[in-house]
């Protein structure tokens, strides 16, 4: 993937709100939904949306809070998980907004040892990238990015029978996508 082509897509997580994030229900890669909000402002034909960014090959995610200790110490009551519960009273964080804004965003990791050594181990490009959230800091390896508007009622992951994948013959159906 072309280093172009990656900050262009990293770009557009800039400022937008993060709503889940995963590995996929497969396992291999892992995922961002976001929401990007707009000028409602009917003149320039913007509307919101939901994007899926999809990290393909993704053999390494680390997730760390940026949220400080001491505010982690004001933020373990379970009123702040509901935001409808929440007064001005209330000190902590409030985990319970369902989001999180992506501020500072998305970076490449320039000359990244861990991406050299994937690449090397499988003979497949891969970038390292960080992503900035105002409650965690995400790390990711990945081979390849791919974005797509996702509309209402996507659904990250469903449950399906015994929670166990379907056998068809000797393999494992898995789906490579919600629409599978």
């Amino acid at each position: 993937m072309e280093a172009a082509l990656l900050n262009s897509h990293l770009r557009e997580m800039f400022d937008c709100e993060l709503v889940h994030h995963g590995f996929t229900h497969y396992m291999r890669d892992y995922e961002f939904v976001v929401y990007q909000s707009c000028d409602p402002n009917p003149k320039y034909g913007l509307s919101p949306r939901h994007l899926r960014f999809l990290f393909r090959l993704c053999p390494e995610a680390s997730v760390t809070s940026r949220v400080r200790p001491d505010v982690w110490a004001r933020s373990i009551d379970d009123s702040l998980l509901d935001e409808y519960r929440v007064t001005h009273e209330s000190r902590g964080y409030v985990w319970g907004v369902q989001t999180q804004c992506l501020y500072l965003g998305a970076s490449v990791i320039d000359s990244s040892d861990r991406a050299r050594f994937w690449a090397t181990a499988l003979g497949v490009e891969f970038h390292e990238i960080v992503v900035e959230a105002n409650a965690q800091s995400i790390t990711l390896v990945f081979s390849d990015i791919q974005v797509d508007e996702v509309s209402d009622g996507y659904t990250p992951y469903q449950l399906h029978g015994e929670g166990v994948p379907e056998k068809h013959g000797d393999a494992t159906k898995i789906p490579l996508s919600p629409k599978d």
